[in-house]
């Protein structure tokens, strides 16, 4: 089959190739207007924004403005950047504006090729939303493509952390906003969480181009974004949920210690039942009735804290606080704790304080919050080995763009070692080649923990770790000043400074330099032979005046990389060596796609021991022992096409595997996104909403219809009725005291009439309220009401669906589909969370008194919001450096720098309040 499909692209080209040749047409009607545009002075130029927007106001598409619009960018970008977007760029910028991935190689310049489309698209006024990988990427581009959008007339914005709402909405407010994907997924959440239309910072989800749009959509897809605050102090409820737990014998119960699971037996249910009953906490007969889904969560998490989890080897209690010890490491990690309730539960079973709980505020998949934009595209040098997930999700066919130049990149089959010590020697060994010939070297890492082991081993062969945030770092390099022992310089990027890492990953190109990355380490900047004249020019004369002299100095430094580039030419170019395989393809041709850009030569091979963790995986131990049967000495590797296929194979069966994980994952998250844009949409109704009298009526009386339906029975006769339970929840949800024992004694009385009393009186108390507080102030009334009460259900629900979604598994033991089971069970809470509104809004208004005949003030956000993004791979919280950690931080608190005792709980990475200067954790925090 194989062979046929490969046959069937020579005769009819590839799904690319079609596409790509209908695009030409369109390439070479742009062509046809350099000329014209070129002879236009700066500000005819610039004035074609305007007409190009009136075309719009008139009825034309963005199609019939495509080709003068394309030619107006090129010719700008010409002028204001010295830069001209070549023919396959254009293409680029085609398959963008319609909505579709353009996969272009490494070093081809995405980000010029994304101005064509932003600028097409951000004449229509909607704004346009160009998405990066991390904070320095967006103000870099936002920074240089805005001299493009400037000099047509257009405004750009940029949305970083750290900024004030004002800023935001004014980043939002420009034609074009660059931003990270975190922040954009951010501020959608805290948008849904203001009270007024007016502080709300986006304007919409119009057009999104997203750079890197593998690593946005599809590797950080894998984890949620989460805004989460602290909940109210609930130690009664989880000292009581462990007093439970030492009454249970082991027939009540099931431990899978490898698995780390605890569930409760048939007796365990019932004695639990019976238990909760006992304190008031059983909200329906049965414990697994969805009504008790918060409890039987928390009465696992307390199991597993007793069963499980085992003091002093996966925690300490140290100054009366529960520490996470590393399973791996066997360090305490002070200021991580367990979440989902598991860190109280061992709280409560070691007696210490326990902390609040963290509530789920607001979340949001990428998956989810990308598909609400109305076009969207995407840019990445590799997508195509994920087209299918791209396609099934978001609708975005991946379109390979051919080079501008033909690449001239070798490479080499995989050399497979039996160990992991062959390996790095073999490495070293080539590394030590490369130096002495003086090719530049990048060696890609699969995690931070590799990357040090190997530069523990050039260490101990003489080579020096420079510091990537020293600017001199390669300037042994840079002067050509190579062959001596500070030639012998190496640095470790690690995806940590961005800025920083930017900068050495540009001069990475230079004879005789080595650089060690992982994976994502400096990604988005190119990678130039002999170092890159922008970077160093921007960082070297950044204080130097404009004029002669610096001309001059600029002039040198061009002419001093080109030197040195070629030398490195000469050498071979860059040589990229991988020290593993990883489990997607995609990755490693992002590593080898960093090598031989534009036509430059470059070499890559991969570097493999049977102790790699894909080697491990797929079957390594009956290889190993076949090897050393075949007599395979140590430090000889076995090199064939053949294993590269295997492990291609391999590769594909993880990212099956993973996708389909990805898959499973967004169906729950759908249901949750279907709920979450009905109550989104709802706030932003209530909002707007200037008059919500009606909708408030609506709702009372649908309360009191369902409270007639639940307490009279249909064709029941009213000695049947159950009168003093109906005249208890009127009281109690209706503040009204009103004598409907004695309306059941009337004769001919029917459920209608008392149905009709009911409303009447509970509608001439709140006429009574409008008389009196007048239609303004009322309506402000019901909403901030409404907004609130919808807000900490909202919560709540969030809360019940995480929980619902932990033990919904279970279900499928009893041969029940668990999605189709969740999908139910989210519809029963969710018309329960609206039946909880409509009662606790109702029973609110019912009771309201103004003290002055003052408009109220909105209620405030919650003051305490902490954006989480856990890293896929790592697990740890991407956001974890931009916050206090391990809990909240002290405000309002004057905290003497000589008292320790006045300084509260102190995050690890806030500055020490002892006035050092340092980090808490560098300081009094500091581990003994």
């Amino acid at each position: 089959m194989a062979g046929l499909g490969a046959l069937a692209r020579k005769i009819f080209g590839s799904p690319s190739d079609r596409k790509i040749k209908a695009m030409k047409a369109k390439v070479a009607a742009i062509n046809a207007l350099e000329a014209e545009v070129q002879a236009l002075s700066d500000d005819a130029l610039r004035a074609r924004t305007q007409t190009f927007r009136e075309q719009l106001a008139k009825g034309a598409t963005l199609d019939d403005i495509l080709a003068p619009a394309f030619a107006t960018v090129r010719e700008a970008a010409r002028r204001a950047l010295g830069q001209r977007h070549y023919d396959v760029q254009l293409i680029g910028g085609l398959v963008l504006n319609s909505g579709q991935i353009s996969e272009m190689r490494t070093g081809e310049g995405k980000t010029l090729v994304a101005t064509a489309p932003v600028y097409l698209n951000a004449l229509a006024g909607k704004g346009v939303h160009v998405v990066t990988v991390n904070d320095y990427l967006a103000q870099r581009d936002a920074q240089m493509m805005g001299k493009v959008y400037g000099f047509l007339g257009l405004s750009t914005g940029v949305i970083v952390h750290g900024l004030s709402d004002e800023e935001r909405r004014a980043a939002y407010a420009a034609d074009v906003t660059y931003g990270t994907n975190n922040e954009f997924g951010f501020d959608y959440l805290r948008d849904n969480m203001k009270y007024e239309r007016a502080s709300m910072v986006q304007r919409g989800h119009n057009f999104a181009i997203v750079d890197e749009v593998d690593s946005i959509l599809i590797d950080e897809a894998r984890t949620p974004l989460i805004i989460s605050g602290p909940l109210e102090d609930r130690s009664d409820f989880y000292n009581t949920v462990d007093a439970f737990i030492p009454a249970l014998t082991p027939e009540d119960y099931e431990i899978d210690e490898k698995q780390r699971s605890a569930t409760f037996t048939e007796s365990g249910n019932e004695k639990l039942e019976s238990l909760l009953g006992a304190a008031n906490l059983l909200r329906s007969e049965s414990l697994y009735d969805v009504e008790n889904v918060s409890a039987v969560h928390h009465l696992q998490q307390a199991l597993k804290a007793h069963k499980l989890f085992q003091r002093d080897k996966d925690y300490i209690v140290r100054n009366g606080e529960v520490v996470i010890i590393d399973e791996f490491t066997g360090r305490m990690m002070p200021g991580r704790r367990y979440s989902e309730g598991l860190h109280q539960a061992l709280e409560a079973k070691e007696k210490v304080r326990i902390q609040p709980e963290n509530q789920t505020l607001a979340s949001i998949t990428f998956q989810n919050y990308f598909r609400m934009y109305d076009k969207l595209a995407g840019m990445t040098g590799t997508a195509a080995t994920e087209a299918d997930e791209f396609q099934d999700i978001y609708g975005l066919e991946v379109v390979e763009i051919p080079t501008n130049m033909p690449v001239k990149r070798v490479d080499d089959d995989d050399e497979v070692y039996r160990t992991a010590d062959e390996k790095f020697n073999a490495i070293v060994a080539l590394i030590d080649d490369c130096k002495s010939r003086q090719q530049p070297v990048l060696v890609g890492t699969t995690s931070i923990e590799k990357s040090e082991m190997l530069a523990e081993r050039l260490r101990q062969h003489g080579y020096r770790q420079v510091d990537v945030t020293d600017p001199n770092a390669f300037a042994p390099l840079q002067n050509g000043d190579q062959g001596g022992k500070e030639d012998k310089v190496f640095a470790v990027l690690n995806a940590r400074y961005h800025e920083q890492e930017a900068f050495i990953i540009s001069q990475a190109g230079l004879p005789g330099a080595v650089t060690i990355a992982t994976n994502m380490a400096g990604r988005g900047t190119d990678i130039q032979l002999g170092g890159n004249p922008d970077m160093r020019i921007e960082r070297e004369l950044a204080d130097m005046e404009a004029g002669p002299e610096r001309d001059a100095r600029v002039a040198a430094i061009r002419a001093e990389i080109e030197v040195l580039k070629q030398k490195a030419l000469t050498a071979g170019g860059l040589y990229v060596i991988g020290t593993e395989r990883h489990e997607s393809r995609r990755i490693d041709n992002q590593l080898r796609g960093r090598s031989g850009r534009q036509g430059d030569p470059g070499h890559s091979k991969f570097f493999l021991s049977l102790q790699d963790d894909l080697m491990r995986i797929f079957g390594s131990d009956r290889m190993d022992s076949m090897l050393q049967k075949l007599g395979l000495k140590d430090g000889e590797a076995i090199i064939h096409p053949w294993i590269n296929r295997a492990l291609a194979k391999a590769q594909q069966k993880v990212e099956a595997r993973n996708f389909d994980i990805r898959k499973n994952l967004l169906k729950f998250d759908d249901v949750m996104n279907d709920q979450r844009k009905v109550v989104f949409e709802q706030r932003i109704d209530l909002m707007d909403g200037e008059d919500l009298g009606q909708t408030v009526t609506d709702m009372r009386h649908e309360m009191i219809d369902n409270l007639v339906s639940r307490h009279i029975p249909e064709r029941a006769y009213p000695e049947q009725w159950d009168t003093e339970g109906l005249t208890k929840e009127v009281q109690t949800l209706l503040n009204l005291d009103l004598p409907i024992v004695d309306w059941a004694k009337e004769e001919g009385i029917a459920d209608e009439e008392v149905r009709e009393r009911l409303m009447k009186a509970a509608d001439a108390v709140m006429e009574d309220k409008l008389g009196r507080f007048g239609q303004q102030i009322m309506s402000q009334v019901e909403k901030a009401i409404l907004l609130q009460t919808l807000d900490n259900l909202w919560r709540e629900h969030l809360a019940n669906l995480d929980h619902l979604r932990s033990v919904i598994g279970f279900r499928g033991y009893a041969q029940r589909d668990p999605l189709q089971e969740y999908k139910t069970e989210a519809f029963n809470l969710f018309e329960t969370m609206l039946t909880q509104l409509r009662q606790i809004t109702t029973s609110q208004l019912m009771r309201v008194e103004l003290v002055t005949q003052q408009a109220p003030q909105m209620p405030e956000e919650p003051r305490e919001m902490h954006p989480h993004h856990l890293d896929p791979v790592t697990g740890e919280d991407e956001m974890a450096d931009e916050r206090p950690s391990g809990g909240f931080a002290v405000t309002g608190i004057a905290r003497d720098p000589n008292d320790p005792a006045t300084w509260g709980k102190v995050g690890r990475n806030e500055v020490c309040p002892c006035g050092s200067g340092k980090k808490y954790k560098h300081c009094h925090g500091v581990l003994s």
